[in-house]
């Protein structure tokens, strides 16, 4: 089955960190370009932040900018979102997915076609 599967979500304390996983079953990352996604409740789902196939790029919605880092490691087909200095409105579900050549805007804003797989989400929720 082809499939993304996101892990490391969790509650989590202002100014703590988490570091979600995002892996690849039944096909391989390394060809794609992955976005990480949130949605609050209530809110429109945004795209946060960005890695292409090689990692010649990352970006960063201004939001998550300075806190959050986007790596991946093509040998575990396996791509991470490191959160630093969360904060409770960074309390949503967290998604990743993949795609040849997604755009990446910084409103957030995102094609829904561009992607080929998606995950399921992961719940992180800051409180203290």
């Amino acid at each position: 089955q082809l499939q993304l599967v996101e892990s490391g979500g969790g509650l989590v304390q202002p100014g703590g960190s988490l570091t979600l996983s995002c892996t690849a079953s039944g096909f391989t990352l390394g060809p794609y370009t992955i976005t990480w996604f949130r949605q609050a409740p209530g809110k429109e789902r945004e795209g946060i932040s960005q890695i292409t196939s090689s990692d010649q790029a990352r970006y960063y919605v201004t939001s998550v900018k300075g806190r959050f880092t986007i790596s991946r490691d093509n040998r575990k087909n396996t791509v991470y979102l490191q959160m630093d200095s969360l904060k409770p409105e960074d309390t949503a579900v967290y998604y990743c997915a993949a795609g040849r050549s997604p755009s990446f805007y910084n409103s957030g804003y995102y094609r829904r076609a561009d992607y080929d797989y998606w995950g399921q989400g992961t719940q992180v929720t800051v409180s203290s």
